[in-house]
């Protein structure tokens, strides 16, 4: 095995042992020693890929980004990029994705950036970009973007532990959200019908003047 595979395999198996640690024991507990017990790697050999604990928190957040990059990307392949809504439906499936990750692994990741605002320079450019293109893309710009905001605050809320919605319900939601708009019209319970004119407001009654 030449050096840059060994490399490279020294250190994904760091950062699943990071993972484990943070899911089992929290992040408190992450610490280049542990890391090392967990993998079986010395600590020279996880200190040649990661000189500090705040190295592999961001190692880690580069690693569920290309994750959920990854998968944005073969849900389009999937739908077809050319499909209508289909970057809208691609945001919605991977808010929905999200959810799946560990709390405790989020909690960690959310640990680092507030410790590194800069750490979300590139999400909040990407995110950018992508709003713009749902909009300009979209045959209501305004729903669009509303589907957009509610998906991505179900990840965030479900991830801080603060969601209200049972697993079911949350599930019901993304269905709705990834509904075309036209079979979401088409859904929409009718109206009843209201037979005649409504009922006229009731006039307030003068006094009568005191003689």
């Amino acid at each position: 095995m030449d050096n840059p595979t060994r490399s490279r395999r020294s250190r994904a198996a760091a950062l699943e042992a990071a993972l484990i640690i943070i899911e089992r024991d929290g992040s408190g507990r992450l610490t280049l020693d542990a890391m090392a017990r967990e993998c079986g790697i010395s600590k020279g050999g996880i200190m040649h890929q990661f000189r500090t604990k705040d190295a592999v928190l961001r190692a880690l957040l580069e690693l569920q980004r290309t994750y959920f990059s990854d998968f944005t990307r073969d849900y389009l392949l999937e739908v077809g990029e050319d499909t209508q809504d289909a970057l809208l439906h691609a945001e919605i499936a991977t808010a929905r994705e999200a959810i799946t990750m560990q709390r405790s692994v989020a909690f960690a990741l959310l640990g680092a950036v507030a410790e590194d605002h800069s750490l979300l320079d590139v999400e909040r450019s990407n995110a950018a970009a992508k709003i713009t293109k749902i909009r300009s893309t979209s045959k209501d710009p305004d729903a669009a973007t509303i589907k957009w905001l509610a998906a991505k605050g179900m990840a965030f809320s479900n991830l801080l532990g603060i969601c209200p919605f049972t697993p079911e319900e949350r599930e019901h939601v993304f269905d709705l959200l990834l509904q075309p708009a036209e079979l979401a019209e088409e859904n929409k319970p009718a109206q009843p019908a209201v037979e005649g004119k409504p009922p006229r407001p009731a006039q307030r009654r003068k006094r009568s003047k005191s003689c």
